[in-house]
């Protein structure tokens, strides 16, 4: 399965290449760098490059050193390029590099530090941020996008909050442009709300999509039913031990476990990080189960499932996926009712496909029917559709809080937001349908940022 946490950072620390001082670049560079590694070092699952070994500086001045810096990076498989400025910066290489590797580009630089009295030197140590002016210039002319973080002190909060967003904004991109879906059967007859443009996802975004037809399905569920009854037994004990059952015999909770792990299997053999999968007949006719529960489980396993084979709403899972760097998992929910009492809260429900990580606290999570049945956490939720009408795609992304409402069936969580009714407004005018994708978390301004690094797809933040 597609890994959304790891990530490799390029850091590339830069300076002009005569003036000013390259020695002052060199002490700035000394003391940056603490600070850096100390912010590296409270991000979980990040590697990071830099360019120790290039040259006797370990810092990038001269274009002939562009070469031997793309080179360390690609072997390196860095998913982002962060370049802190140690004085002015040198924007060629800069612009150089960043095109060649083609990936999100961080762009900050350290407050200048006091001027000195012109009478003991007429030089400033480093116009700072002078050279960033320079460097986002000569990228965008290069046609590179880019994250810029506001020139701050080396402790301001600003710049641990700036590389951490980044992170999670150039995870969402690696997400995206490595989403591969896993297509179960067809979509619902009634369903054309989910239908999707395949050779335009591909065109466009080089989203492949692997449709696999029933038979294999079937086929591979039996196989696991048949061949694997050891790993069919351990899932459904695991299962027993952590939720409430009801009204799911032995034999069906078996067949529902087959059905994760060969999806599973499937997933592995055709190398999809994401699944959008049928999921009113095909399962129930020939294994006599609801699949709900399992999407879910699958979607807690770091594989999410789009109900109602809904390819755009597993793009969207995605995205939030990537953003969330699997600190949390993601669902995709129905937006279905208002609240009969908060006229800015919302029911965000489906019939049972939640992953569990999510539930309320205190809550034990229950199967009733083979579907999930428990209300999700009280927090704070970023919400997302990925869509498109026309051929213009565009991602709705907004953030609201979760709240007390009436109990329901299957999974839910009534959301507050700041206007619905501004909401409903813009999600009814397209190009959106009823699915939304959400995760814990205030992730609308990642979001936002990873579309610069996405031709094609225009944010469309909530009012």
């Amino acid at each position: 399965m597609y890994d959304y946490r790891k990530f490799t950072l390029g850091v590339a620390p830069t300076r002009r290449d005569f003036f000013p001082a390259p020695a002052n670049a060199r002490q700035v560079k000394e003391r940056m760098m603490v600070r850096l590694q100390e912010i590296f070092a409270g991000i979980e699952d990040l590697t990071v490059v830099d360019l120790e070994g290039i040259n006797e500086e370990g810092m990038l001045y001269d274009y002939a050193d562009v070469p031997k810096a793309e080179k360390k990076f690609k072997e390196a498989g860095v998913d982002a390029v962060f370049f802190p400025h140690c004085n002015f910066g040198q924007e060629e290489p800069v612009a150089m590099l960043a095109k060649k590797l083609g990936v999100p580009v961080l762009v900050w630089g350290p407050r200048d530090e006091y001027p000195p009295d012109p009478k003991v030197s007429p030089n400033r140590q480093t116009d700072i941020q002078c050279g960033l002016f320079a460097t986002t210039k000569a990228l965008m002319r290069y046609g590179i996008p880019y994250t810029y973080i506001e020139n701050c002190w080396l402790e301001a909060p600003v710049l641990e909050q700036g590389i951490r967003d980044f992170i999670r904004t150039a995870s969402a991109v690696k997400a995206f442009r490595n989403c591969r879906i896993l297509q179960l059967s067809t979509r619902p007859r009634q369903f054309l709300s989910v239908k999707y443009n395949e050779s335009e996802l591909l065109e466009k975004f080089g989203i492949e999509i692997i449709p696999v037809e029933s038979a294999e399905i079937v086929r591979t569920v039996k196989g696991v039913l048949e061949n694997r009854p050891a790993d069919v037994k351990a899932l459904t004990e695991e299962w027993k031990r952590d939720y409430d059952i009801d009204n799911t015999s032995d034999e069906r909770l078996d067949n529902m476990a087959a059905i994760a792990l060969g999806i599973t299997e499937l997933a592995d053999k055709y190398g999809c990080s994401v699944v959008a999968g049928e999921c009113w007949s095909l399962f129930s006719a020939n294994f006599g189960v609801n699949c709900c529960f399992v999407w879910g489980w699958l979607t807690g396993q770091g594989l999410p499932v789009a109900c109602e084979t809904d390819v755009l709403g597993a793009v969207t899972t995605c995205l939030l996926s990537g953003a969330a760097r699997k600190q949390k998992d993601v669902f995709l929910a129905d937006i279905t009712i208002r609240h009969p009492e908060n006229d800015n809260a919302e029911l965000f429900w489906h019939c049972g496909p939640f992953p569990a990580s999510l539930v309320r606290e205190g809550v034990k999570p229950c199967i009733i029917n083979c579907k999930g049945d428990y209300e999700l956490e009280h927090t704070a939720y970023t919400l997302a559709r990925f869509d498109q009408e026309g051929g213009n795609y565009s991602l709705f992304v907004g953030e609201g809080k979760g709240v007390d409402g009436p109990p329901t069936n299957g999974n839910y969580v009534w959301i507050e937001v700041k206007d619905w009714v501004a909401w409903e407004k813009q999600l009814m005018y397209g190009p959106y349908i009823h699915h939304c994708g959400g995760t814990p978390g205030n992730l609308k301004d990642v979001l936002i940022e990873a579309c610069r690094y996405i031709p094609g797809l225009k944010p469309d933040p909530a009012v």
